[in-house]
């Protein structure tokens, strides 16, 4: 049995991470973390989420949720991640975390990190749509150049990031796929006289409004055809229970950064 800790339990994503964790075999929760002035401390996190209760109440000791666990899920922002992922490093432990967001900067910080203990960093925790990467590189394999390549993609009006890290891995995986520089391609704005779209870009465009989940689609336009290929998040659920997978993934995999396409053997 693993045990497992989730950090911003209270939250959308950490309820419905704490009924992943409960769902699926092999897991049980040992700890739920919570920033120190939520309203909720102390409180069975398996309540707060309507998921009965489980004997864990909600805390803000992140050390001691992280030393009683194998493995700490966590959902926040980049700054916060390194920080728990300094944590998990200094106590030995594992850590899945589906932030987005990170610098390049961050991002070798992270891998500093996994030379010491296993990490799955994944933008997109989704089976869909990590079976959405590798069909992307085909369809780019494929149509190469001839097609003129945009991405499109749709969250709620809370969201931070922009382009979503979903998007942004999209963008470099076709990039890659194409022999091009993502970061020297990627277009995110065009207003005014801006001129023709030039042959290599790839188009980054974001919407964000209401409660919308996340949506992403890749547009493949050529001359009289155009191809799209699409993921529709209806809920949070299919995050919550590829970050679960993952945990379940980790357990036998030595130190080394992965992400969802090593789990779930898409390499």
């Amino acid at each position: 049995m693993m045990n497992v800790a989730i950090i911003g339990a209270a939250g959308r994503m950490g309820t419905r991470l704490i009924h992943a964790v409960c769902e699926t075999q092999g897991l049980t929760l040992t700890g739920a973390v919570e920033q120190d002035s939520h309203l909720q401390l102390g409180v069975d996190a398996g309540l707060i989420a309507g998921a009965g209760n489980l004997g864990v109440t909600l805390t803000s000791d992140l050390d001691a949720a992280i030393a009683a666990a194998d493995v700490l899920i966590d959902f926040t922002f980049p700054d916060v991640t390194l920080n728990n992922l300094a944590v998990c490093a200094r106590h030995g432990k594992m850590l899945v975390s589906g932030s987005t967001g990170f610098t390049a900067e961050q991002k070798h910080q992270v891998e500093e990190f996994a030379q010491s203990i296993p990490v799955v960093l994944a933008p997109n925790m989704s089976v869909g749509v990590n079976a959405c990467f590798k069909l992307l590189k085909e369809a780019a394999r494929i149509l190469g150049d001839d097609f003129d390549v945009e991405v499109v993609e749709l969250h709620h009006n809370k969201k931070k990031d922009s382009p979503s890290g979903t998007a942004v891995r999209m963008g470099e995986v076709l990039a890659q796929t194409l022999g091009r520089d993502y970061n020297q391609v990627a277009n995110y704005h065009r207003e005014g006289m801006c001129g023709e779209r030039t042959h290599a870009e790839i188009g980054m465009q974001t919407v964000r409004g209401g409660d919308i989940v996340g949506e992403h689609t890749v547009y493949f336009i050529g001359m009289g055809e155009r191809i799209e290929i699409s993921h529709r998040a209806m809920s949070r659920d299919m995050f919550a229970r590829g970050a679960a997978r993952a945990c379940v993934w980790l357990q036998d995999q030595p130190a080394g950064l992965y992400d969802m396409q090593d789990v779930l053997g898409l390499r």
